[in-house]
C-alpha cells in the first residue's frame, strides 16, 4: 500500500508542476479573456481565479491532446455565466418615467457618455499616428511589437510564432518599442 501511495503523491507532484507552468503560460490570455467578458478590472481578476481553481480541481478529467486554453476558456466561460444566473435582475425602468423621491417626483437624467468629436478626432488621429510608426518600423520589430503589446502574447508564444528564441524576443522588443517611441517623438509637440 505504501508504494501506491508514494506513486499516487508522485503523480500529484507532477501534475502540480504541470497545472503550475500553465498557469505562467495562460495567465495573461485568460484575464485578456475574462476582461472582455466581465467589463472590469476586479471582476476580471474574480473570474481569471475561479476559473483557474476550478481548472486545478479537475486537472485530472484534462486530456492533455487537447488545447489547455480551449478547456480553460470553456471553464471560464460556465463561471462567467453561473456569475450572471447569481446576479440580481435589473429592473428596467423607462427614461421618461418620473421618479419618486422623498421631495416629490423628479425627472430621471442620464448623462451622456459618448465621447466629443474633439475627443473622437484626436483618438483617430493619435491612432493613425500610431500606425505610421508601426509601420515605418523593421518587419522583425514591428511584428513582435504588435504580438508583445497590441495581441498580449507572452515571450514564449512571440518564440513560438516567430520560431526564435526568448532571447532573441526580448531583444527585439525592447528595441523596437525604443524606435516606436522615437519615431512618436515627431508627433508629441503636435499632440500637446
Amino acid at each position: 500500500m505504501e508504494l501506491v501511495d508514494t506513486i499516487i503523491e508522485g503523480a500529484r507532484d507532477e501534475d502540480r508542476r504541470e497545472f503550475d507552468r500553465l498557469v505562467e503560460r495562460y495567465h495573461k490570455q485568460a484575464y485578456n479573456v475574462a476582461y472582455r467578458m466581465a467589463g472590469n478590472h476586479a471582476d476580471a481578476e474574480d473570474l481569471t481565479q475561479e476559473a483557474f481553481i476550478r481548472a486545478f480541481r479537475f486537472f485530472g478529467q484534462y486530456r492533455r491532446e487537447l488545447p489547455f486554453d480551449s478547456w480553460l476558456y470553456k471553464i471560464m466561460s460556465n463561471v462567467f455565466i453561473d456569475r450572471l444566473r447569481r446576479k440580481p435582475k435589473a429592473h428596467i425602468r423607462s427614461l421618461e418615467q418620473p421618479v419618486q423621491t422623498s421631495e416629490g417626483e423628479a425627472q430621471f437624467d442620464v448623462a451622456d457618455t459618448a465621447r466629443g468629436p474633439e475627443e473622437v478626432v484626436l483618438a483617430m488621429e493619435v491612432d493613425g499616428r500610431i500606425q505610421a510608426a508601426l509601420e515605418e518600423l523593421p518587419e522583425t520589430f514591428r511584428i513582435t511589437v504588435i504580438y508583445a503589446d497590441i495581441e498580449g502574447l507572452s515571450y514564449e508564444e512571440i518564440a513560438e510564432a516567430t520560431k526564435t528564441n526568448i532571447g532573441t524576443v526580448r531583444s527585439r522588443l525592447h528595441r523596437g518599442r525604443r524606435l516606436l517611441r522615437d519615431k512618436l517623438k515627431k508627433y508629441e509637440h503636435q499632440l500637446l
